[in-house]
């Protein structure tokens, strides 16, 4: 996450508050409505995407607002995730609760839970508890649902392809190497779950020793070896023991050889090209990594 931007005041008649947080008339209006006088407390927004994400302060307390343009699907993602997947979690105030959401507007308002995200505490991110929380956590979501999908992984590796013919930096005989191994995939029914799509440190916090999920822009129904693909290519790399404390926790290991061999590599592919669209150089030369890692599976 960005470090935080200075805090702005509340909207006042000389204040302009599109140029200060990324609301646009329409979103800025809504808001208002639902929370009249707010404060903007801090800006927690990117700034790689057009997503803008707002800890703001009312007469009823403190919210998150998230609002994006009209051609980013994150926020209508995160409403649907709302409204249907996250009873197990508000059962043990494990995630927000949604207050208000507008799907045309491309707006919504969340409770504010405390704590700070664990990717920026170095003892959290480095302890074995943090992962089995999470774990256990993640199987609480996954566990609440599941259906068989035939076509699941032909439209996986579609994207994977997708994403390989839009411009990027990856050479012309990495481009060959990762197109040929994914035809190499075979496209099995797969059970898919509720997932999180980016269960990573950066999306979870950590209040008195307790772990809770925070962002649920990339929820989507996958398989749930999905949500450990960008653990393992991170966290877990040369960290043996908290991969093991995490699957303590999640209560068993979901991946399959095959398809979480094919699962890496679009994953790799997709952090690749997205990184370099959005000019994220860092997370570009993991996406490198990653593919590299990947073909070194086949």
């Amino acid at each position: 996450m960005v470090a935080p931007r200075e805090p702005a005041p509340g909207v006042g008649p000389s204040y302009d508050p599109r140029v200060r947080i990324g609301l646009s008339d329409e979103q800025l209006t809504l808001v208002s409505t639902w929370f009249p006088g707010f404060e903007v407390v801090t800006d927690h927004s990117w700034g790689l995407v057009d997503t803008t994400v707002l800890h703001l302060r009312a007469d009823s307390g403190d919210i998150v607002v998230k609002a994006a343009g009209p051609a980013n699907h994150h926020i209508t993602r995160e409403i649907v995730a709302h409204r249907r997947w996250t009873g197990p979690w508000l059962a043990t105030a494990s995630v927000n609760r949604l207050l208000h959401a507008d799907a045309e507007l491309n707006v919504l308002a969340l409770s504010h839970l405390p704590g700070g995200l664990v990717l920026d505490d170095p003892h959290a991110v480095a302890d074995p508890d943090t992962y089995r929380q999470a774990g256990a956590l993640l199987a609480a979501f996954h566990h609440q649902h599941r259906v068989v999908s035939e076509t699941h992984e032909a439209e996986a590796d579609a994207k994977a392809l997708a994403w390989l013919d839009r411009e990027h930096r990856v050479d012309p005989a990495t481009v060959v190497a990762l197109r040929a191994a994914i035809a190499t995939h075979e496209h099995q029914p797969v059970e898919l779950v509720p997932t999180h799509g980016d269960w990573h440190p950066r999306n979870w916090l950590l209040h008195e020793g307790v772990v809770s999920v925070i962002d649920l822009g990339r929820a989507a129904p996958r398989p749930a070896w999905t949500d450990l693909a960008r653990l393992a290519r991170q966290e877990w790399q040369g960290a043996e023991h908290l991969e093991r404390a995490f699957l303590a926790g999640y209560g068993e290991d979901p991946r399959e050889p095959a398809p979480w061999r094919a699962t890496l590599l679009r994953e790799a592919v997709g952090t690749a090209v997205w990184a370099y669209q959005v000019g994220d150089e860092q997370f570009e030369r993991q996406g490198h990594r990653m593919i590299r890692q990947a073909l070194d599976l086949y």
